[in-house]
Formats: C-alpha cells, structure tokens, sequence
C-alpha cells in the first residue's frame, strides 16, 4: 500500500479513465486503510469509559499499549526509532502504524532538532508587531490581515483582504495606520541595532492593503464573489474588478493562510472558473467545517471511491497537532493527563444528565495542573451542573482515573490516523484542480512542530517548476532567539 510521488515538473492530468497517477492511488490507498479502521476513526476519545473504546481494540493491542509508557508510544507516532520498541508491539499493529506513515504526506524533517520559531531576522521590524514569533515564520514562509501586510507593505504589491469579521478588518486597518506612522517617521528603513550584524530585509513601502469586510460565496461568479457580512444583503462587485478581470487588467493571485473550513474550497472555484486569477496559494484548517458535500469531496476521482465519506469526528482529528503530541509523550508532560480528566467528566455529566451527549466544555486553563475535584469544579457549571451534587472524589472516579495511561494510548492510536484523513482532504483538492488541467502541488512549507497546519496547496495556469525551485530553505540561522529590547514585538492582539 504504498505510492511513490511523480517526477519533479510533472504536470499531466489527472483521470478516473486513465492509467492511476500516484495521487489517485494514495488516495484510493487511504480510502481503503481509514474504512478497515473506521471505528476508531469515528471514536471521540471523551467517551473512553461511557462507551468502553478500550475493550473495543483488539486483545493483543489492549496487551501491548497497556504497558507501553509514554516514550514508546511517541515512537509508535514516528518519533526516534519509528519502529517502536521492539517485538513487543503486535504485528497488526505495527503494520497498522506503519502503512498509517506510509501513506501520510510528509510534513517535514523528521530528524531535525527541535526549536521553537524566532522572531524571524528576515522580516522588518514593524512587520512584527502584534505578530507573535510562530504567524511570523508562516508569513516570511508564505510571503491575515498579517500576510496582507507583508505582501503589501513589504513586497509593494496591491492587495485586497477579505475578512469575514468586520471587527477584525477594522482591527487591521487601525494597525496599518500605525505602521504607516512609524513608516513616515524612519523613511521606511530599519531601525539601527546596537549590536548584531545589520538586518537582511528591504525597506518597506508606503503601499497598504485594502481591507474587505465580507465573506466569499463559492457559487457566485468572479465578478459577484464577494458577499458583505450581512447575508440578506445584495452581492457586492468584486473588489479586484468586474466579471472580466482585474481593475487595470492585470492578473491575480489568490491567496489564503489557514482558511477555514469551505473558505478553502471557495478559493479553488473560483481560481478554476476565474482566467484573470493566474494562480492560487492555499494552507486550510477547522476541516470539521467543511460542508460535506461541496466541501469535501471536491473531485471527480474521491467522490466515485467507496467509503470516501468523513464523519465531523474524522475531519476534525485531521487538525490536531501530532508532532506536538508526540513531543508530549517523550517528555512525559502532565498535560497527557487533559484527555482523561475530560472522559471522567463525560462519565459524570451522563450519569447526572443521560440526555446530555459531549456538551461543549471550554477549555480549563492548564488544567494539567489542577486536580481533577478542582477540574470538575470549574467544568461541570459551564453545562448546568451543579458540582455539589455529584461525588467527585468516589472509588469509582478514582478507579477511571488510575487508566490515564490507557486514554493515553487510545489517543494516540487515533492520532496514527489523523495525518491520512488530512492527506486525503488535500489531495482531493489537488485532483480536482488536476482535473481541470492544472499544474498544482503540495508543499509542506512549515515546520510542523510549531505550525500543524503546514501543507500548502499551490497551483497556477503554467508549470510550478521555476516557483517551487525558488523556495527558500529559512533555518534557524535566519531567525534569532531575541530581539534588542527596543525591537521586541508587543502583544498579538
């Protein structure tokens, strides 16, 4: 069950007719691995104990992962030594963890030595502010209201943001006046640093973006694209200009860092049915938004696959931070101890209100750290419960509490399976922009230990070989681990 990626610079189409070029394959491949496994690609894991998932595994997993400590089952996710400890591991299950890899899109460097994201040399200082050292990474990268300031400000190129929440335009306006003050002030250079070799980024532009509040309707012709937030309001004309093009005739490039749910697929319509968009640059997230269908699946090829449907709980296990878990499990963090605290609460929550499934619970900050009695305390009001009557500290809590280490495993098995449900998603993208005779590609441009949403989808109406070769290799040698005091970036706001 593996496949192999095509040639560098190759370009042909794909076809449901034709012989299987390696995206259908791997595709068809995942489909087939996620449907032998869809129980525990549906499995939530805070209904560990009010659903009995761990008696639902097979007996020689229950065995092994039972006793595995935390280090081992991070080199089960393919932390060092990717093949686990040894015998000890079933072989279904290493052949489960193995083709689960296998068929994943690689997301980095593996081997490399952790480092946390830096303020990055390589960006002007005032392209840092309320920019926080890990968005800073993606931009240069890439390069939200952020993006469109470097684009704009930094590269001196016309830019039209559109957001979704007026308040958050209005936000990015007021940072761009801010910066255009600083700008008049310095006469766009960077500022002097009284230590340190003089910084490698261009002086900036005068030239902001204009920010759009609305949202995209993925239906409506490139020319009436543009929705105000208001949904019974009449559709706007598209800000970039009318149904024939750019304003000045010029082309476009579409671009959106981590938009959510059916914003990405909008943006893949409209660069298909649209001449004047040359080309598109996509990194998605929050896939538990997407509409199913249109959302997913895009393609001709992932829509005619059996079993190629994704549950809520499947497309949202697609965003979590693996590699970040994975770091968990080596080091033995506290915070393993989240999940299982939330399934105890689960378990109480039914047993008071059996009518009440998996209400939302907001996040208890660091709740690692609490005990559970104090976790509960702060959990069970905010879903009408009242923690005076329910007993907390009862033998049984204590005994669901005593199988941490089995809600850890069960997670992290359905972690294996994450990484193929977000592949899938992406190459259904790509096929379908395939399909439509596009050169297109997927390139993981961010380490994603610090940025899990790092596969962006690129495509173009010429060949991609000229702009992927251009693709800077920005290590930690482009970055520093502090800033001068006068040049730290405030808060994100």
């Amino acid at each position: 069950m593996t496949s192999h990626p095509p040639p560098q610079g190759s370009t042909m189409a794909a076809s449901p007719h034709g012989p299987l070029q390696w995206e259908q394959q791997r595709a068809a491949d995942i489909v087939r691995l996620l449907s032998l496994y869809r129980p525990l690609l549906d499995a939530c894991v805070i209904d560990f104990f009010t659903e009995g998932l761990w008696a639902q595994l097979p007996p020689p997993w229950q065995t092994a992962l039972g006793s595995a400590p935390p280090p081992q089952l991070a080199r089960l996710l393919g932390g060092p030594d990717p093949g686990g400890p040894g015998p000890l591991w079933p072989l279904s299950l290493l052949a489960f963890a193995a083709a689960s890899r296998a068929l994943s899109f690689p997301r980095g460097r593996p081997g490399a030595a952790p480092r946390p994201p830096c303020h990055s040399r390589r960006l002007h200082p005032l392209l840092r502010r309320h920019v926080k050292p890990k968005k800073q990474h993606e931009i240069r990268r890439l390069g939200k209201g952020h993006l469109s300031r470097f684009l704009a400000f930094g590269l001196g190129l016309s830019v039209t943001a559109v957001e979704g929440d007026g308040r958050l335009a209005t936000a990015a306006e007021r940072f761009d006046r801010e910066l255009l003050r600083e700008l008049h002030k310095t006469g766009g250079a960077p500022p002097q640093r009284r230590r340190g070799p003089p910084r490698p980024c261009s002086p900036l532009t005068p030239r902001g973006p204009q920010h759009i509040p609305g949202r995209l309707d993925p239906v409506l012709p490139w020319g009436e694209f543009l929705l105000p937030p208001d949904p019974p309001a009449p559709a706007a004309r598209n800000p970039l200009g009318g149904p024939g093009g750019a304003a000045d005739g010029a082309r476009v490039l579409v671009t959106g860092l981590h938009a959510c749910g059916d914003l990405s697929p909008a943006l893949l319509r409209h660069f298909a049915r649209s001449p004047s968009v040359a080309a598109v640059a996509s990194v998605g997230c929050c896939y538990m938004k997407l509409s199913t269908p249109p959302g997913y699946p895009l393609s001709s090829w992932v829509s005619a696959l059996p079993g190629h449907e994704l549950s809520y709980r499947a497309r949202e296990s697609a965003c979590h931070a693996l590699e970040q878990y994975r770091g968990r499990l080596g080091g033995g963090s506290p915070r393993l101890r989240a999940h299982c605290y939330r399934a105890v609460l689960e378990t109480l929550i039914r047993g008071a209100r059996p009518g009440l499934r998996r209400p939302g619970v907001q996040t208890v900050k660091k709740a690692h750290a609490l005990s559970f009695p104090q976790y509960a305390r702060l959990g069970l009001p905010r879903v009408g419960l009242d923690p005076a009557s329910i007993p907390l500290d009862s033998d049984a809590v204590g005994t669901m509490l005593e199988q941490q280490h089995k809600v850890v495993a069960f997670f992290s098995l359905t972690l294996l399976l994450a990484p193929l449900v977000e592949t899938l998603i992406l190459l259904d993208r790509l096929l379908y922009l395939r399909e439509r005779g596009f050169h297109c590609a997927l390139v993981p441009l961010f380490d994603p230990r610090f940025s899990p949403r790092n596969l962006v989808l690129v495509a173009a109406r010429c060949p991609l070989g000229t702009v992927l070769a251009g693709l800077e290799d920005e290590d930690g040698s482009n970055d520093e681990a502090e800033s001068p005091p006068e040049e730290q970036s405030p808060p994100a706001q």
